[in-house]
């Protein structure tokens, strides 16, 4: 089925979350009836090949899934990507070259460009932002508002699109939210954020990632003193990022800075320039459209 090696960055991480939806996929459309369609006009020993193409520019991603749709649909079908992962694609350009038995060609379609339309609209929509911040010294980051299942493969859309990834999930990493200091504050009358900060390293040891949330600059100067690895400045406007950065240097602190809340491809490029090191994006999983592409017949 393969004719070529998946994308570099497309691991074994990916292929073992992807394979759960494709089944899933596969037994919502077939169930165990299989294609009425294809059953009433398309003979058993029919052939074909198709061109998968980019109906509008944008960021490929997901061909590797598209090519397990098939491969899990029927192994006879032959795959033959003509871009990588991570590729810039053009309207009308070819995509991946797909042969085999036809019936399973026109079942496995619509799932298969499920997945690519999905995970192509995120990489889109990430180097949009990606190069919004050029020349910055800015990261644009996902975060963790994916759709429930889809996250590794989401995130990895992410970087096809030239984005990083935050945390996976809440085992990778600590991020102190304000859900959770005011729970923890409750029992620690008194207690200040930098007292939360050193609890949860003394608790979690020094190599976990250490962020936490802020929304004033008073509660910046507080967690400064508690030494988080990243402070994420929430719903900031860039005046005020720009004194959270001045504080930051003033105090000759090593943590990061982090921008998140509202942000927008209007407003990234100002928030980047305060000179933050991290801008996180709810909108690159939860709001990307999907990208147009299609089956196009060659015979």
């Amino acid at each position: 089925m393969t004719n070529q090696p998946l994308s570099p960055i497309f691991v074994t991480a990916e292929r073992d979350a992807a394979m759960p939806l494709i089944d899933l996929a596969l037994r919502e459309d077939l169930h165990d009836a299989g294609d009425l369609t294809c059953r009433a006009l398309i003979e058993e020993n029919e052939t074909a090949e198709v061109q998968v193409t980019a109906r509008q520019g944008g960021v490929l991603s997901g061909g590797p899934v598209a090519e397990l749709v098939f491969g899990t649909l029927d192994k006879r079908v032959t795959w033959k990507s003509s871009l990588p992962d991570g590729s810039p694609v053009s309207p009308g350009q070819a995509v991946a070259i797909v042969s085999g038995p036809l019936r399973s060609l026109l079942s496995g379609e619509r799932t298969a460009l499920n997945f690519m339309t999905h995970f192509s609209g995120i990489a889109t929509l990430t180097n949009r932002f990606v190069e919004a911040v050029q020349g910055t010294r800015a990261r644009i980051l996902d975060t963790r508002k994916t759709h429930p299942g889809y996250r590794v493969l989401e995130k990895y859309a992410v970087r096809c699109g030239g984005g990083h990834n935050h945390r996976i999930g809440l085992f990778d990493g600590c991020l102190i939210k304000d859900n959770h200091l005011a729970a923890w504050s409750a029992h620690h009358p008194g207690s200040t954020i930098a007292d939360a900060i050193r609890q949860s390293r003394e608790r979690l040891g020094p190599n976990v990632p250490l962020e936490v949330e802020v929304d004033t600059l008073e509660q910046l100067a507080d967690a400064l003193n508690g030494d988080p690895d990243i402070v994420l400045l929430d719903n900031m406007a860039p005046p005020e990022l720009l004194r959270a950065v001045a504080m930051r240097d003033n105090a000759g602190s090593q943590t990061l800075l982090e921008a998140s809340g509202g942000v927008t491809l209007e407003t990234v490029r100002p928030i980047a320039e305060t000179g933050v090191e991290r801008i996180s994006i709810g909108g690159l999983t939860h709001s990307a459209v999907a990208l147009d592409l299609a089956f196009d017949w060659i015979s």
